[in-house]
């Protein structure tokens, strides 16, 4: 193991790797930097251009982006906390609690991460119908307060993570089981808990489906936005590149915040495991 580490062609195809998965993103905000007329060119231009900041003028005149972002960070922030605090509880209550029918639920909870979303559309859309909800972000945010892959991952870390007898020592202590979830279960749940909070953001602030089905053209999120600018009978790519940069702009921040707290988190959670 230590001689595959130390050869040469493992450091080649990790650098090969890297470079065809930056580059996408590279390519991105070179388009975005130069005008549609510079994508024509031969060869096509690879340093950065001048017009990154009009054409981000651009994005917000054209859509209302400004709203977009403003909407997606409100609903991905919503369901990450709602996801991250139920999949926590749940999964603590799978994990570590004896109750009737506890394996029948959970095993009720993994079949239904089976089940494709489409097949839930149009019954959801005609229950946001019924409850006004259509053209809100009520219709967004509600269906995706929960999931199951939250409450699967959450249960799995916490049944190793957390020790038995750590819980039996606080319930001789008086904890109730209340108290034991806030002082006992958060601080262990932490490191998988700020995982499942990244991808749950991520996977809300990427959604594009169902924002598209149920909310309207004038107050979109960022994804519904985006697919405004990609639209015309011409296509502008600066414009829509552009838009894509600016809305992958608060995902790379995120994890350039808390990328190394996130990392850091798992290994501590793994050694204590």
């Amino acid at each position: 193991m230590r001689s595959l580490r130390k050869h040469p062609l493992t450091y080649l195809t990790l650098l090969a790797v890297a470079f065809f998965s930056a580059f996408p993103v590279y390519w991105s905000v070179i388009v975005a930097s130069h005008d549609n007329a510079a994508l024509a060119e031969m060869p096509p231009p690879l340093l950065p251009g001048g017009n990154f900041l009009a054409n981000v003028s651009r994005v917000f005149d054209t859509a209302p982006f400004a709203l977009a972002l403003a909407n997606s960070f409100v609903v991905a922030g919503t369901i990450t906390v709602s996801v991250t605090f139920f999949s926590t509880l749940a999964g603590f209550a799978f994990a570590k609690l004896r109750f009737r029918g506890r394996n029948a639920l959970l095993l009720l909870t993994v079949v239904t991460m089976m089940v494709p979303t489409q097949l839930g559309i149009i019954p959801l859309y005609m229950l946001m119908i019924k409850l006004e909800w259509t053209g809100t972000l009520y219709a967004v945010i509600v269906p995706a307060l929960v999931n199951a892959f939250g409450v699967f991952f959450m249960t799995q870390y916490l049944s190793r993570a957390l020790p038995t007898e750590l819980l039996e020592a606080g319930r001789i202590d008086g904890c109730g089981t209340w108290r034991l979830f806030r002082h006992v279960v958060v601080p262990a749940a932490r490191p998988a808990a700020a995982v499942l909070g990244m991808l749950t953001f991520m996977t809300a602030w990427n959604d594009y489906f169902w924002p598209l089905v149920v909310l309207t053209p004038d107050d979109p999120t960022v994804q519904v936005a985006l697919s405004q600018l990609a639209s015309g009978y011409v296509r502008d790519f600066t414009l829509g590149l552009t838009g894509t940069a600016v809305a992958t702009l608060p995902l790379v921040l995120i994890f350039v915040l808390l990328g190394k707290q996130i990392i850091g988190g798992i290994m501590q959670g793994a050694v204590k495991g």
